[in-house]
């Protein structure tokens, strides 16, 4: 298609006259291809232009026959003459105009239509059949088609290009083909590269008071490329800490930029606050210490310091005096009364007030709380510290939707609102494990005035939409603004191993026996629940508690199954000479309490808990029947009467008085009607002497008849069968009440033994359950398990928050239950005491668990008599992944003479990976701001599945099983070749499913589809993870792995997918090359007014190519090894693409069968792919030459352009397989400008371009390390103009 000369169609004979007016009966009706009007086209007429929207057109072929119209036979032998267009439209055919016109929407590809590009702006456009010449709609330029030339283009195969019409011009570039090999890079450098060195050795950049830390003190990478501000505070400590050597340089530094900090407002008129994240271990008591210190030679005397527990009280004390600070008194709030804390009878004029979180929300029976006193004793101008300890108590301030934020969260935010000035510190390893939990950290100013987020909630949703790099760079923002510093002890020779427990066979069959019994005490209890009236209200509570229970019962289980695992690795270490920590999260205290009450302190073996727990449930849950009170004689007579008798006498049960048979005289001026209510209302009427007789109607005194108790009606004595001789003192009942009575009891006592024997049998079945419980061969608690198989309390110290223990006795018959303190030790002080004996190598097993170990140090301390190396094993992992940090930090610490070994314990069960996974999930982003980089922490991402994906995968794996979907992946244990294998396991699935209740209202079908499943699994739990996880531990182990390995296998599907498509949040992104070089000046974007903090544009050069001689020298070292295969070498692809073939370097990697792929444009390839994939796409060369010409070629032409070709959409912003490429990085404070950044990536044509990118990069010559958001180069100009102001700084 082509731009042809401005003129209208050559002047044509005028057409034969039709007589008369009105449409000839040959015309034809068709639609315009620019307005969509219907057109009327005379006869004969082929060429035309819309009347409407101008648009020049043709008739399509197939009605080209119609419009010719019909001439003489002679004249036909001639070619006829070219029709014009009648006279009415021959004024719409006017030349093409060239002024501009307003842009034609574009209506996407029709089609009926041959789609062309415009040899002017290359724009696609549908042209009608048979139309050559028309005006493009986009840049109104006059087009033409070579018809002779057009059936030629469109057959070839990878051109739709059509010839060029008179005057001759040079064809079009052949439009953007779809390049697959293209495609997969630009996949492999939208996810970035492999991590790199995920810490960097830390050193404080900008001060040099004071000693070295005393063990090597690490930050992650992506913080140390952020320089903190210029220190200009001036300790008044700082001669008298070089002379004592009490702090070192790092706690001197937080010392610096805290009181710097304070110095400074937030634009709400509050004192500014600062975060403490150093990890567990680095010394944030002492650093809090010499903090008090420094403002009590300042005037400021009074300090508020809240914690987690009041022990930590005597740590405070020891922190303070090793500063100097002796004559500042510790004072702690729980040993102190509700009243004025200054006053006369407390006495607290100054010094610190030691709380913990629980006693901020405290108050008193009068109704006095905790806080009204602090903020009292504080004073409305009080500007000493307020420091929150452990502050990562004070999370859920703003919940998850459909909870409610937690006291503690609400109380720490009223006390920052109520002393505006004080000098806030949050301290904390686990400060933000999400975003979420940073809401309490109000005097951060991360939010509201001044900020570009008006409020908290503003913040959490960019932060949501940026994953988990966002948090990474708001961490980086802090440190920039001098606000926060986090590091971390060195993980530098601490191990971390994941060690998989198996099930021993004897465990694995008590496993399969608890499953079992399960599934059947469910349907026991449905059963049982089916025969109860009103059940309904009950019923949820009973299966909330079953569910629970059942959650409970298997975790008690998985961790029995690990103790042999544990005594075994416990044993090893001792015999290495190393000591043993071992860490759990419950002890068993509640079912151990419960069976000594049960059973008395002396028994025959420890207490089991899963047994005590089953137990404990069926006593309490089963559903009997209510038993009924059997009826005596007289009882049930009573009964009968009372029942009769309950409503008025005299009245039914609807109320209307009773008539009774009486006679009275007519009296004049009444009616009957009065005289009967009158009468019955008069109990001393003189009538009442005269009745009736039921029998004979004779009347008699009343003394002298029979009177019913039951009926009310009177009999003549001779009258009844058999006659009364003497009248009755008792009550007396006529003989048909007394049948209906005895016919009522009778009944009653059928009716009530029918239900004592349905309580019976329900009572019967409960304590058979009850026997089959007791029966079972079920594990004892674990943790007295453990110590009695390392030797009992005399070796093991014990720090846990349970006040008894069960010991075996010494002859080794039974056990007995004693408390853990003696007469010498109190309770509160006997985890210190435990702590202790420990630390001075009495003991040399620990066991701790969360509720006692808060705060403990039990690290190999030089200052300890127990040096010996800590092997650390976590039988039971927290609940959260904060818990889990806190605890490994109880042995990794400060001043120790070697790093600890972790032992991360887990069963081969599928469904325990539930627990890991919340772990996981916090893990992967509290390495943000616990240590900077969610890689820093140790790797259990993979044992994540509580995510998007995984809610995703669920859906799909529970509508495959359902079989509404066809399964994404074959089945564990399955064959596509053998489809009954599959059929088999949906069947075996899906029984599954209905046994944990997780497929509702399941029956068996009839006839063709006879014994299959069917049943619904409703939408809340379609994507409940949590529960597919939980209730997969009650399945047994075979089914249960093969329903997890399905579901993990389709999880890596959809991630797969995931990130081919760039939708797939990978955090920091590592941009690697062989050269990186700085382009030019950085250029200040913003500058913040109140650190002075600016941000930066970098541009940097990145040369990602590999020569053809180090190609060759991989290949060589790799066989030169004995390391390669037959198969290493260089490949060419099998296609073409623009003329050209792909050249690559291809060799057998560790993981057998895959292969790591060189590319001579981008270098490796992160991606290894699989032989069979290998040989699809590519062709291995014999020759070397050609593989150098190809591979040097390639090299050449890549630092030019990217593998689109020439003529790329996005020209030269397209970097995809471009070997010298531009990166342009915004470094320095990212917060302020974070919508900016948003707004103009919104704008960007490829979806990869729109995501929010943290990348990491470093220069190659000077290694200069720089974090941030990565800005594509076509949106670089849109992001300056929306900033505003640009300038050239100098170096």
């Amino acid at each position: 298609m082509t731009q042809s000369p401005v003129q209208p169609p050559p002047p044509l004979p005028a057409p034969p006259h039709s007589g008369g007016g009105g449409a000839l009966r040959g015309d034809v009706q068709v639609r315009c291809a620019g307005c969509r009007v219907i057109l009327r086209v005379k006869t004969g007429v082929v060429e035309f232009s819309c009347p409407t929207c101008q648009l020049p057109q043709m008739l399509p072929p197939e009605l080209l026959s119609r419009a010719r119209p019909q001439f003489p036979q002679s004249q036909q032998q001639q070619p006829p003459p070219i029709q014009t267009l009648p006279p009415p439209l021959q004024p719409q055919l006017k030349p093409m105009n060239l002024q501009p016109r307003p842009p034609v929407p574009a209506h996407g590809i029709d089609p009926t239509k041959m789609q062309l590009p415009c040899a002017n702006c290359q724009a696609i456009l549908n042209v009608p059949h048979g139309l050559t010449r028309f005006s493009c709609p986009q840049c109104h330029v006059e087009l033409a088609v070579d018809v002779s030339k057009l059936n030629r283009s469109l057959t070839a195969p990878q051109s739709t290009t059509p010839a060029t019409a008179a005057p001759p011009v040079p064809s079009p570039p052949p439009p953007e083909e779809v390049n697959e090999e293209a495609i997969e890079v630009e996949r492999e450098e939208d996810e970035g590269g492999t991590a790199g060195e995920t810490f960097m050795d830390y050193r404080p950049p900008k001060l040099s008071i004071g000693p070295p830390h005393p063990d090597p003190i690490v930050e992650t990478s992506s913080l140390s490329a952020v320089q903190p501000p210029e220190p200009t505070y001036d300790l008044r400590i700082k001669e008298e800490l070089e002379r004592s050597k009490a702090l070192s340089c790092l706690q001197i530094e937080t010392l610096v930029y805290a009181c710097q900090r304070h110095l400074q407002h937030l634009a709400d008129g509050t004192r500014a606050g600062f975060f403490v994240g150093d990890g567990a271990g680095v010394g944030k008591g002492r650093t809090i210490a010499g903090l008090i210190w420094e403002n009590w030679k300042h005037g400021r005397r009074k300090a508020l310091w809240i914690s987690v527990g009041s022990d930590l009280k005597y740590d405070a004390r020891r922190d303070l005096d090793d500063v100097g600070a002796t004559c500042v008194g510790v004072n702690p709030l729980n040993k102190l009364p509700y009243s004025k804390l200054d006053s006369k009878n407390v006495g607290v004029k100054d010094g610190v007030v030691f709380l913990t979180y629980n006693s901020l929300i405290a108050s008193s029976e009068k109704g006095r709380s905790r806080l009204q006193q602090l903020v009292q004793w504080c004073g409305p101008d009080f500007d000493g510290l307020l420091i929150f300890d452990e502050c990562h108590k004070a999370k859920n301030l703003v919940p998850e939707a459909g909870s409610q934020p937690t006291r503690i969260g609400q109380a720490v935010v009223d006390i920052q609102d109520k002393i505006p000035q004080a000098r806030v510190l949050y301290c904390s390893a686990t400060g933000a494990s999400e975003p979420r939990n940073m809401g309490y950290m109000v005097r951060l100013g991360l939010w509201g005035a001044g900020t570009s987020f008006s409020d908290f909630n503003k913040f959490l949703g960019a932060l949501d939409k940026g994953g988990v790099g966002a948090l990474e760079l708001v961490a980086m923002d802090m440190k920039a603004r001098g606000m926060y510093v986090c590091r971390t002890l060195s993980y530098k020779g601490a191990e971390f191993e994941i060690v998989e427990a198996r099930l021993e066979a004897g465990m694995e069959a008590m496993y399969n026996k608890s499953a079992e019994f399960w599934a059947e005490l469910r349907i026991e209890l449905l059963s049982a629940s089916a025969f109860l009236p009103n059940e309904k209200p009950n019923s949820s509570q009973l299966w909330r508690l079953y569910w629970s229970s059942h959650q409970r019962f298997f975790r008690h289980l998985c961790m029995s199954a690990k103790v042999p695992v544990t005594v075994r690795l416990a044993k090893k270490a001792l015999s290495a000479n190393k000591c043993v920590v071992i860490g759990l999260q419950s002890t068993g205290e509640a079912r151990t309490e419960e069976a000594v009450t049960k059973y008395g302190v002396d028994l025959d073996d420890f207490v089991s808990g899963p047994r005590e727990l089953l137990l404990k449930f069926v006593e309490e849950n089963y559903p009997l029947p209510e038993q009924p009170e059997p009826l005596s004689e007289d009882e049930s007579v009573k009964e009968l009467h009372r029942k009769r008798h309950s409503a008025s006498p005299g009245v039914s049960i609807r109320g209307r008085v009773r008539k009774m048979a009486k006679w009275k005289p007519d009296s004049d001026g009444e009616s009957d009607l009065e005289s009967e209510a009158d009468s019955a209302d008069d109990s001393n009427d003189s009538d009442d002497e005269f009745q009736i007789c039921q029998i004979c109607s004779g009347e008699d005194e009343r003394k002298k008849l029979l009177h019913c108790s039951e009926c009310d009606k009177l009999f003549h004595p001779d009258c009844v069968v058999p006659p009364v001789t003497d009248l009755p003192s008792e009550a007396w009942i006529c003989h048909s009440c007394k049948e209906k009575t005895e016919e009522y009891i009778q009944a009653r006592r059928l009716y009530i033994a029918e239900l004592q024997k349905r309580y019976e049998a329900a009572l019967e079945r409960k304590l058979k359950i009850l026997e089959i419980i007791r029966s079972l061969n079920l594990p004892n608690n674990p943790l007295d398990d453990i110590v009695d198989q390392l030797g009992g309390p005399d070796k093991v110290a014990e720090i846990t928050g349970r006040r008894g223990m069960l010991v075996r006795a010494s002859n080794g018959k039974g056990v007995t239950y004693q408390a853990r303190n003696t007469k010498d030790i109190t309770m509160e002080m006997v985890n210190m005491h435990e702590k202790q004996l420990f630390m001075d190598g009495k003991k040399f097993v620990a066991i701790i668990s969360e509720a006692g170990s808060a705060g403990v140090s039990l690290q190999a301390d030089r200052r300890a008599a127990n040096q010996r190396r800590r092997v650390h094993l976590t039988l039971e992992l927290p609940w959260s992944a904060d818990r889990a940090i806190q605890q490994f930090g109880r042995t990794h610490r400060s001043n120790q003479t070697s790093a600890p070994e972790y032992r991360l314990l887990f069963t081969n069960l599928g469904g325990e990976r539930r627990f890991a996974s919340i772990v996981a999930k916090r893990l992967e982003t509290l390495g943000a701001l616990t240590q900077g980089d969610r890689r820093a922490g140790p790797s259990l991402s993979a044992y994540n599945y509580d995510s998007n994906f995984g809610k995703k995968s669920l859906m799909v794996m529970y509508r495959g099983i359902m079989e509404q979907e066809k399964l994404p992946v074959v089945p564990p244990g399955c064959s596509t070749d053998e489809p009954e294998t599959i059929k088999e396991f949906l069947i075996k699935a899906r029984a599954a499913l209905v046994a944990v209740g997780i497929v509702r209202d399941s029956v068996l079908a009839n006839g063709k589809d006879v014994g299959k499943l069917s049943g619904r699994i409703i939408d809340s739990d379609m994507h409940d993870v949590g529960r597919f996880l939980n209730r997969l531990l009650g399945l047994p182990p075979d089914i249960q792995n093969r329903l997890f390995e399905l579901f993990t296998s389709i999880l890596d599907v959809l991630v797969h997918n995931a990130r081919i498509e760039g939708s797939f949040d990978s955090g920091i992104v590592d941009m690697k090359a062989n050269s990186v070089e700085l382009l030019s000046t950085p250029k200040t974007v913003h500058v913040d007014q109140m650190s002075g903090a600016s941000t930066m544009l970098f541009t940097f050069t990145l040369d990602r190519g590999v020569t053809w001689e180090s190609a060759s020298s991989m290949l060589e070292g790799k066989r030169r090894d004995g390391l390669g295969s037959a198969s290493d070498g260089f490949y060419e692809s099998k296609r073409e693409w623009l003329g050209r073939r792909h050249f690559i370097l291809a060799f057998e990697s560790a993981a057998s069968g895959l292969f790591k792929i060189v590319r001579p444009a981008v270098g490796e390839s992160i991606r290894e792919m699989s032989l069979s994939e290998l040989k699809t796409k590519y062709r291995k060369l014999s020759s070397l030459e050609k593989a150098r010409t190809g591979w040097e070629d390639e090299y050449e032409i890549s630092s030019k352009q990217c593998m689109h070709g020439p003529k790329c959409k996005l020209g030269e912003y397209c970097t995809v397989g471009r070997r010298i490429q531009e990166v342009n990085v915004v470094g320095g404070l990212i917060l302020p400008i974070w919508g900016t950044i948003e707004k103009a990536l919104s704008k960007q044509a490829r979806h990869s371009h729109k995501r929010i990118r943290v990348i990491r990069i470093e220069t190659t010559t000077d290694n200069q390390r720089i974090v941030g958001l990565s800005i594509p180069n076509a949106a670089v100009e849109t992001v300056l103009q929306d900033l505003a102001w640009v300038q050239e700084i100098d170096d």
